[in-house]
């Protein structure tokens, strides 16, 4: 090899003190082995002091050990010796390192561009307080002859001449003719193949690696279903996998045991509408009560110890006796017995053998020869000398609240009566109070107080005796009459 070169170089301005400049060289060189090469060079430069503008010539030569590579890149080191003349007048000895690219311009020629750094520590400069650092850019043009490396167009290490394959890709590796090689023939060239064990007939990426567009762990090329959805799981074709059947692959399925003709939800869970542990689509009977017993089927076991037509799971009252008529709870329809159904009797707890009307309420008033009977509240009681009720008057009271209230159009009289004992006036006043605790109590339950009249008789209108307990106990009462 033979070259020259311009070069423009750094002089280290501190222990030196050179200006920058340019300067014109020449190298030769030959070739070790197909990495290594020895170069000579040598070159000139003038340039000046800069404090003095004193005229320096400068000539540098030099060895260098070079690595190359198939891109044209290459790094060396070397020594080089420094000859300054002029207003400096002395030599320098030091190691250098170079890096540099060669550009092929056809033939065996090359423009080279390379960086050299060469390094003084033993300076013999006048006046150096340090160890000078020279720095250059070089330029130029090489030919190479005389044995020198053969031109490898492709840079794929066959030369030219024996490159059976010429515009193999950088990177690419070749056999001996400099011909690429695709070991998983996926058009990918070895080198360049991220993913070189690519399966046959999978379609791959510009870098050779395979697409799965479905994410199912076949590759595309192979996958007969290429459209798996994601989280399912599939056979060597890519086909997602229905163990159960049930329209849900597996992956997905999270309840993966589901009997054959259940229905399922979105996750593969059999569906149970009726909670009764038997799964729709099995259920013969999907809309049985809740807490029901069922058979096999879906359908309910109906056990019924007291033969009331309501199932023991269902009847709340299991020993109603033997034909008594039940509600849909299996308890009786008519508690009271008065002839009127629970649910119409608004007075549900009405004393056996009472007469009641159509709510099953008792009837107030009996009728004689067309004309009504006063009713004695039998049971309405109050604190002695008070017209306080006593609690246990309320449940009479109710009832009579309830009849009242079934029947609108009645109108009545409330009368308040003593026994005889004490004074008269006092009596009168005690009656007519206990006569009104009647009426507020009535209104408190719904009937229209201009529907009521509280009036006090006193011992005015005695029922019996006042001179025995019993009679004057009879005498203590309080009495509806019906208002026309």
């Amino acid at each position: 090899m033979i070259g020259t070169y311009a070069a423009y170089v750094r002089y280290d301005p501190t222990n030196l003190g050179l200006q920058r400049d340019f300067g014109v060289g020449g190298r030769t060189g030959v070739s070790l082995t197909r990495i290594f090469s020895l170069e000579a060079s040598g070159d000139y430069s003038a340039t000046r002091l800069t404090a003095s503008a004193g005229s320096v010539n400068i000539a540098r030569v030099g060895g260098t050990l070079l690595a190359n590579t198939q891109l044209g890149l290459y790094l060396g080191a070397g020594y080089e010796r420094v000859y300054y003349r002029g207003a400096l007048d002395f030599e320098d000895n030091g190691p250098h390192v170079v890096l540099g690219e060669r550009l092929p311009l056809g033939g065996r020629a090359a423009l080279r561009i390379e960086l050299r750094g060469a390094y003084f520590p033993t300076t013999k400069a006048p006046g150096a307080t340090g160890k000078p650092l020279n720095l250059s850019g070089n330029v130029g043009l090489s030919v190479y002859s005389f044995g020198g490396p053969k031109r490898d167009s492709d840079k794929d290490g066959v030369a030219d001449k024996k490159d059976k394959c010429a515009a193999t890709p950088l990177q690419a590796t070749v056999d001996a003719d400099g011909c690429p090689h695709d070991t998983d023939t996926d058009a990918i060239l070895d080198g360049l193949d991220a993913c070189p064990g690519t399966p046959k007939g999978a379609t791959v990426d510009q870098t050779g690696c395979p697409h799965d567009a479905d994410a199912d762990g076949v590759f595309d090329g192979i996958d007969v279903c290429p459209d798996t959805p994601a989280g399912a799981s599939v056979d060597p074709n890519g086909c997602p996998i229905d163990t159960d059947g049930d329209k849900v692959f597996d992956g997905i399925d999270q309840c993966a045991d589901t009997p054959a003709g259940a229905v399922v939800d979105a996750t593969g869970c059999p569906l149970d509408t009726d909670g009764d542990k038997v799964f729709d689509g099995l259920d013969q009977c999907p809309d049985t009560p809740p807490n029901t017993e069922v058979d096999a089927r879906g359908c309910a076991v109906i056990t019924d110890a007291d033969g009331d037509g309501v199932g023991d799971k269902l009847d709340q009252c299991p020993n109603t006796p033997a034909g008594t008529k039940v509600n849909e709870t299996g308890c009786p329809a008519d508690a009271d017995n008065d002839g009127v159904e629970n649910e119409f009797d608004r007075c549900p707890n009405t004393a056996a053998g009472t007469k009641v009307d159509a709510v099953g309420c008792p009837i107030l008033f009996e009728v004689v020869e067309g004309k009504a009977r006063a009713l004695v509240l039998k049971g309405v009681t109050f604190q002695s000398g008070r017209s306080l009720l006593t609690p246990q008057s309320f449940a009479v009271l109710d009832e009579v609240a309830a009849s009242l209230v079934a029947n609108p159009q009645v109108r009545i009289e409330i009368g308040g009566h003593t026994d005889s004992v004490g004074v008269r006036a006092r009596n009168v006043r005690l009656s007519q109070a206990r006569a009104q605790a009647v009426r507020t109590y009535l209104a408190s339950k719904g009937v229209a107080p201009n529907r009521m009249v509280a009036k006090g008789y006193g011992p005015d209108r005695p029922v019996a005796p006042n001179k025995t307990p019993a009679g004057r106990a009879a005498n203590r009462r309080v009495e509806l009459n019906l208002l026309q």
